[in-house]
């Protein structure tokens, strides 16, 4: 069973953003410039002295977003970051990071010029001990302490403590980072003492920065988990849900968890994750709805199976990648239809969850509660396959930048927005792009194809044996044309050619 613990509960009231640690210090927030050296030295901000990056403005998206958050200065996450930071590292093309220190996605070397990229495979094709270094690296993650940043756990007005120079920051662990990123993001709006809390506001779901923010959210994982263990070729695996089932394949002690023998609501003893402590916002509701169980199907008919290959199929059939309003209400869009607000093949239905939505309900506990979803290590699988889906329909369509808004998107959701609460910077057209391409990885994986309709059957047959008969008659022409034309057969050719054989009494052909 997840165990949940007091002092790992983050209230969404009093949890506000994510920083290096160098840059959480009083006096560097109040200039609002974050711009480390990742080399300690005098004047190398940025890494200017080794050509690494520099320290620029922060550019934050400022054209008009949706209708759906009302609010104006109300939220410290609108335009972000700029009420913490106006100046951070810009890194050149080869670095990134916070200080510029690190390799961007998919290279590696001393000077950051050798390319590399990782395979995300299912995990079922593992190998035993490829799944047990997996499970053991995701175990390791939630026991390390994130090596560069930290939370902040209070909002801006409140962030320099009661003495106005205590700045209200904690250590975390790697994987609870990941966790709490995702609860960030999905927060309500603080509006006030007294007041209650605005809740019409999704900066990662519900739009169609959904695929750009949690493919982000993944990346940063992965390359936490290679820093962590010095292994640059770690890579995500996925869970292929589409199955169609009713079972949790990869619910196995061996992967993320059996049932429990005692409580069919809980996992397994025998895993390492049925000791792990949960991120969550309130102790006394959490433990009441009973959110940290698992429950695969659970008791909801219309929950108790997974999606199917036809669903996939459909649903890269679809070319838009997301349409106007931009919301769980689009139709015809890659996007909601992937995220599961509208059916396979893309039309709007307010009852239906299908595709990454339906999985996750599938899930039937902590990995069905949107803000909470991550405590379920299972959340980093699935999300992996939603992401790999994302990139087939990339490397098919091509869609350029045409396709995903510029503007009028819920907040958080435009193309130059930087996706919340992520340092530094990046927006979510930088996540738009094939991952071979620019993020140094990318999928093993067979996709279904659609089976072939009666009518194509037909017509392939026909074209089969006109190809067949033709192919034949071919066959007989040029025997025809070699040893002669049998009895009561006229040749259709009657000019000279020259002899094929210097024999003379073979192959001579005359008018």
């Amino acid at each position: 069973m997840w165990q949940s613990v007091l002092s790992l509960c983050m209230c969404v009231t009093v949890t506000r953003a994510q920083f290096p640690r160098q840059c959480v210090t009083p006096e560097v927030l109040r200039s609002g410039t974050c711009c480390p050296s990742p080399t300690d030295l005098v004047d190398d901000e940025c890494g200017l002295k080794t050509r690494r990056g520099r320290c620029m403005p922060v550019v934050a998206d400022l054209r008009p977003h949706g209708p759906q958050y009302p609010q104006d200065g109300r939220d410290d996450r609108e335009r972000w970051p700029l009420l913490f930071f106006n100046r951070t590292c810009v890194c050149n093309r080869k670095f990134s990071g916070y200080s510029c220190g690190q390799c961007r996605y998919g290279l590696t070397g001393k000077n950051c010029d050798q390319r590399t990229t990782v395979v995300r495979r299912n995990i079922l094709q593992m190998s035993p001990e490829e799944k047990k270094a997996f499970v053991n690296a995701l175990d390791q993650a939630k026991k390390t302490v994130h090596p560069d940043l930290v939370i902040c756990t209070r909002r801006y007005e409140e962030l320099f403590g009661p003495d106005g120079n205590s700045v209200q920051c904690e250590n975390i662990t790697i994987y609870n980072f990941f966790v709490w990123t995702h609860y960030y993001s999905v927060g309500k709006t603080y509006m006030g003492p007294g007041q209650q809390s605005f809740g019409g506001v999704d900066f990662s779901h519900e739009g169609p920065g959904f695929l750009t923010w949690h493919r982000f959210h993944l990346l940063q994982l992965e390359s936490d988990i290679q820093d962590m263990l010095g292994n640059p070729t770690f890579a995500l695996p996925y869970w292929n849900f589409a199955i169609g089932g009713n079972e949790c394949d990869i619910c196995t002690d061996d992967l993320l968890g059996a049932r429990s023998s005692f409580d069919m609501n809980s996992i397994s003893s025998n895993s390492v994750f049925s000791q792990w402590r949960v991120i969550c916002d309130d102790l006394e509701e959490y433990e009441k709805q009973g959110d940290h169980l698992r429950n695969p199907g659970g008791n909801r008919p219309i929950l108790q199976k997974l999606p199917e290959n036809q669903d996939l199929i459909d649903c890269l059939e679809l070319k838009n990648y997301d349409t106007p309003p931009y919301y769980f209400t689009s139709t015809w869009s890659f996007r909601n239809s992937i995220e599961g607000y509208s059916t396979p093949q893309g039309s709007y239905d307010p009852v239906v969850r299908s595709i990454h939505n339906l999985a996750h309900l599938f899930l039937n506990g902590t990995g069905s509660q949107t803000h909470v979803s991550p405590n379920d290590p299972i959340f980093v699988l699935l999300h992996s396959f939603t992401d790999a889906i994302f990139d087939e329909w990339l490397r098919r369509h091509h869609p350029g930048t045409v396709f995903y808004p510029k503007e009028n998107a819920p907040i958080g959701h435009n193309w130059h927005f930087n996706m919340v609460p992520f340092w530094p910077p990046v927006t979510n057209g930088e996540m738009f792009v094939l991952a071979s391409d620019t993020l140094g990885y990318t999928y093993e994986i067979q996709w279904p194809t659609r089976p072939y309709a009666i009518s194509e059957i037909i017509t392939i047959v026909i074209v089969a044996v006109v190809l067949v008969v033709t192919v034949v008659g071919g066959i007989v022409a040029c025997f025809v044309r070699v040893y002669g034309s049998p009895e009561g057969l006229e040749l259709l050719l009657s000019e000279h050619f020259c002899r094929y054989s210097e024999d003379s009494h073979k192959f001579q052909y005359t008018a």
